[in-house]
């Protein structure tokens, strides 16, 4: 049984906890909160030990009628490894904590790739993270993993010479009152590329790729708007067989009515998914195209989700407990990742190329 904590238990933090509770091969040692919200409440609540993050802090938790387990230092030291979801930049400052332990961390994709050993994408990269030298590894954002999805098997399929990506983005999560724009359209950032290009180069650093970002008043998911530029020539069909075989992928078929973010959202929740949260890249089908070597696509990231089932594949390898396939296929089935089946579909299981190397 692998060891695992969570510091921070927000957004990600919650939905990495009960992930990893979902799976027989992982321990939940307990979450870390640094104050007595709601949040800490809940996780109390499903039975999960509560840490204090601040250990300054923990008469505050007292005071509120909530029972701690620690402090923070007490979770590092019994985990194998801690899934850091604490807002951006505070991963960074945890890391001496990790090191003082000599405990495997995980960090989000708000971190800074500089501060870690590797960043991680599970279906692109995942034996980058199985080095026994590796400590820190980074779970890349929530559109650098929607796009690391997709290039991996373009990639090894067909080649690609080019991507270029416009990322429509949400304003701010659905909790989150303190963001916008809340009536406005911004070019974010108006400089050319948007820092979602050179992070995918931290998963494929020869891909040739540029990125431009708008964001607009919404919660629910991102939409990305791809034309990538092919060194074949594959037909409609070959790339659409090509991305059915892919657990992560969804493609969205016409006969759903599905036509936008809401109504995906509306759908995950109407299919029992906890919280409405989508961990597939949703594509619709309707918008594959390939015109001589460019094809051209719509897909919808949950900027909430996305990232959760690439956290647990990284436990995983960190630790060395299993290979990509075996480590996918755990995840996918202990969380009930794969959509197809709600309108009929047959699934299959990926086999990389790269899968005997």
């Amino acid at each position: 049984m692998i060891k695992v904590g969570v510091n921070g238990y927000g957004t990600i933090g919650k939905r990495v906890a009960d992930a990893v509770r979902a799976q027989p091969d992982m321990k939940l040692v307990g979450v870390a909160k640094t104050r007595p919200n709601y949040e800490a409440e809940a996780a109390v609540r499903k039975g999960y030990p509560l840490y204090a993050a601040i250990p300054e802090k923990s008469d505050a938790f007292r005071n509120a009628g909530i029972d701690l387990a620690g402090e923070i230092d007490d979770l590092v030291m019994q985990s194998d490894v801690v899934v850091d979801c604490t807002p951006s930049g505070i991963g960074e400052q945890n890391r001496e904590l990790y090191r003082r332990y000599d405990t495997r961390a995980l960090f989000q994709g708000g971190e800074s790739a500089d501060a870690v050993d590797a960043s991680f994408n599970a279906r692109a990269n995942y034996d980058v993270a199985r080095d026994d030298d590796v400590q820190f590894v980074r779970v890349v954002s929530c559109n650098t993993t929607g796009l690391s999805r997709l290039m991996a098997p373009l990639d090894e399929a067909f080649g690609v010479e080019k991507a270029r990506i416009t990322l429509i983005r949400r304003g701010g999560d659905p909790a989150d009152a303190s963001r916008g724009p809340i009536n406005d359209i911004l070019p974010d950032p108006v400089t050319v590329p948007s820092h979602h290009g050179p992070d995918v180069n931290t998963i494929f650093p020869d891909l040739n790729i540029d990125t431009v970002g708008v964001k607009v008043p919404a919660t629910l998911m991102h939409l990305h708007s791809v034309n990538v530029t092919l060194s074949e020539t594959p037909t409609v069909d070959e790339v659409r067989d090509l991305l059915h075989e892919e657990p992560r992928l969804f493609l969205v078929p016409d006969i759903a009515g599905i036509g936008g973010t809401g109504q995906l959202k509306e759908f995950a929740m109407d299919t029992g998914r906890p919280r409405g949260d989508l961990w597939e890249n949703c594509i619709w089908d309707e918008s594959l195209s390939v015109e001589d070597n460019d094809l051209y696509l719509f897909q919808s990231i949950h900027q909430e989700s996305d990232v959760i089932p690439e956290n647990v594949d990284a436990i995983r390898a960190i630790m060395d407990a299993a290979d990509q396939q075996e480590s996918m296929e755990k995840t996918d089935e202990n969380l009930g990742v794969g959509l197809e089946s709600v309108f009929g579909g047959v699934r299959k299981r990926i086999t990389p190329r790269n899968a005997d190397d």
